[in-house]
């Protein structure tokens, strides 16, 4: 049976790069299809919602987990910025709410989605 995934993230065109200079969002971007397609490769059923980090990301987000269950949702590192402190707090929130079974799990980088998925399902 497939496992279905979320991955929620700050979409790279929102992100704060300065202290990554080496990263662009066109890049950022490509890290995020490539683990999304390599967790598509292992079986799992993938669902990406980027967000802008403003005042409709809470709506996005809500609408998107109600879409359907989840087994998993990954947090990026993007939403998880100081910065952002209380939209974190409000997603974790909403996860409760809509998916209360779901597993949380967190990538240190773009470029680790798929182990840290796979922690946890």
């Amino acid at each position: 049976m497939s496992k279905n995934v979320l991955a929620l993230g700050l979409d790279p065109a929102f992100a704060d790069l300065s202290e990554f200079p080496e990263l662009t969002p066109d890049l950022v971007r490509a890290f995020v299809d490539a683990q999304l397609d390599r967790l598509r490769g292992l079986g799992y059923v993938v669902e990406s919602c980027l967000v802008d980090g403003g005042e409709t990301a809470e709506a996005v987000v809500a609408r998107q987990l109600q879409r359907q269950g989840f087994d998993c949702v990954m947090i990026g590192a993007g939403l998880r910025a100081p910065s952002l402190l209380l939209l974190f707090e409000k997603i974790i929130n909403l996860i409760h709410e809509h998916v209360p079974d779901a597993r949380i799990c967190f990538n240190a980088s773009p470029a680790d989605t798929a182990e840290a998925v796979r922690r946890w399902i």
